[in-house]
């Protein structure tokens, strides 16, 4: 079967990585009919904004790849990723985050799954200038996003054997918004009993999570306790580099690194493309291609146990090719 995927470079070392991740993926005989698309408009007029023909793309082809994407920090054009996602309603933000072999943690069998609100809450951005000098932020909490990230983190739980959920909240100060979140949890919990649902307040999941990982197995939480706690994750098992991302809605799918545009080495051949190679089986798994991520992630292990041709951030000296051709000679026939 020949699927049709979007394919968004990305901006820095993006088109590095993203085309060492497609490289990867047709050696291991996924048909794949790539649409490639610049994320941001290239006209001045638009202030670099999200390029609305990637977003047709997306709906059409409804599954798609994506490098990453700078965002100006106070100032500049709104976040193309968090336009994606909203424009796409890609609402279920999804990391896994687990060790791989030869990169240094200070933990080791972390195995636990992020499941993110993706579309509302403070992470939206909606702001506004009241007064020079006065900023007013939005959080918008609403049972209905609530209650389908709930039923998306219980279902993934279900379908994977996942055991236990954590409810990651501050509705012990945010008792409307964060309270509506909980409530909206609780009542999808019930229909799950053979799931342990347990809830955290948010900045003590953030002291537990560094002390002890191995007591989480599936987070739920809100759009920016998701993102902060998501990075938080990646820091366990060797950063964001290593870990792949997901955002889900009902029509359409993007799989992403999450990791940084990394300016200073772009063009040089040096940027690690795990965390999209990554990505990339977590979109293979969607288009029901089990059997070619499960060969590929077996050769990432492999190449990470060996150690010979890993990349500079993880303690090698592998250019981003030289990874990718270990990689595919390290891919098992089918």
């Amino acid at each position: 079967m020949i699927h049709k995927v979007t394919l968004i470079p990305g901006e820095g070392i993006g088109p590095e990585v993203a085309a060492a991740t497609r490289r990867i993926l047709e050696a291991a005989g996924v048909q794949i009919d790539w649409e490639e698309i610049a994320g941001r408009t290239g006209k001045p007029s638009d202030q670099g904004h999200v390029n609305q023909a990637a977003i047709e793309s997306v709906r059409r082809n409804r599954v798609a790849l994506k490098g990453p994407m700078a965002t100006a920090i106070a100032g500049g054009a709104p976040s193309v990723n968090v336009a994606l996602r909203k424009s796409l309603d890609l609402y279920a933000n999804l990391r896994p985050v687990k060790n791989l072999p030869g990169v240094k943690s200070h933990f080791e069998n972390v195995d636990l799954v992020l499941v993110r609100e993706n579309t509302e809450d403070l992470y939206s951005g909606l702001e506004h200038e009241v007064v020079p000098g006065v900023v007013e932020s939005l959080k918008i909490i609403t049972e209905k996003a609530s209650t389908r990230i709930a039923r998306f983190g219980f279902e993934y739980a279900r379908r994977h054997g996942r055991k236990k959920i954590h409810a990651i909240h501050k509705a012990n100060i945010m008792k409307l918004s964060d309270g509506l979140f909980l409530r909206s949890v609780r009542t999808v919990a019930a229909q799950f009993p053979e799931i342990q649902y347990k809830e955290f307040i948010v900045d003590n999941a953030c002291m537990q999570i560094v002390m002890d990982p191995l007591q989480f197995d599936v987070l739920l939480l809100p759009n920016l306790y998701g993102d902060v706690m998501s990075d938080l994750a990646a820091g366990l098992v060797g950063g964001l580099g290593v870990v792949p991302s997901a955002n889900i809605g009902d029509d359409c799918a993007m799989f992403e690194a999450v990791h940084g545009t990394a300016p200073d080495i772009a063009g040089k051949g040096l940027a690690n493309p795990t965390a999209l190679v990554m990505s990339g089986l977590l979109m293979l798994d969607h288009l029901g291609e089990q059997s070619a991520a499960e060969r590929i992630e077996a050769a990432l292990k492999k190449v990470y146990r060996d150690g010979k041709h890993t990349t500079r951030d993880v303690g090698g000296t592998a250019r981003t090719n030289e990874f990718a051709d270990a990689v595919i000679a390290a891919l098992k026939p089918v």
